[in-house]
């Protein structure tokens, strides 16, 4: 298939039903940091975007929301038109100028603070990254703390960062301003809201 057919083929069937559904699971996650909520495949995208970040990103992503892609996706032609055919969204320069950022390999994530943190009057104004795991089960435990969550939850991602609970600390004490990260498993997906504390469960 050609890029130009994969960029047409492959998104959501039904686009309000399929958007309000993926928008629902977002705001259920971030409400409630560690939970999972799943999400049928709506979306079929060019690898090595995923299923359920492709969602994400169709839902999230409209042409006033510059989107940055990390080196594996931007080397996919077919992602990138993709994504713009489906959602609008034009492809930031930097990770600064981002308001959304797709992440295929997290392990491989450069810092926190190189994207965009909001500012003390527009918090708001920081990039949320996307980042697709391979599950969320098989990682390095981390014990939830913070707003949403009763007493803790536990969560487990698989190719996390090194050092992301040294660096998901300092971006929790710059809030207001901070990062937000959605967690795109195979068959569902977390969220890390920027008020939410790790603390890693390794002996």
């Amino acid at each position: 298939m050609d890029v130009a057919a994969q960029s047409i083929e492959g998104g959501f069937a039904d686009p309000v039903f399929n958007a309000q559904a993926v928008f629902r699971a977002v705001m259920d996650a971030m409400a409630c940091p560690g939970s999972v909520q799943t999400l049928p495949a709506f979306a079929r995208p060019p690898s090595p975007l995923s299923i359920t970040a492709g969602a994400v990103a169709l839902t999230l992503c409209d042409n006033d929301t510059p989107l940055w892609l990390d080196p594996a996706l931007q080397a996919s032609a077919a992602t990138g038109s993709w994504l713009g055919f489906h959602s609008g969204a034009p492809l930031a320069n930097t990770p600064a100028d981002a308001h959304f950022a797709l992440v295929a390999k997290p392990a491989e994530l450069m810092a926190l603070d190189s994207f965009s943190q909001g500012t003390q009057d527009y918090p708001d104004r920081s990039t949320t990254l996307i980042l697709q795991v391979g599950d969320l089960i098989s990682g390095t435990p981390f014990l939830l703390e913070g707003p949403g969550i009763e007493i803790t939850a536990t969560i487990a991602p698989a190719q996390m960062p090194r050092h992301f609970v040294e660096q998901w600390r300092q971006n929790t004490e710059r809030f207001p301003r901070g990062v937000d990260i959605i967690l795109a498993a195979p068959d569902g997906i977390a969220c890390l809201p920027r008020t939410t504390r790790i603390k890693t469960m390794e002996a």
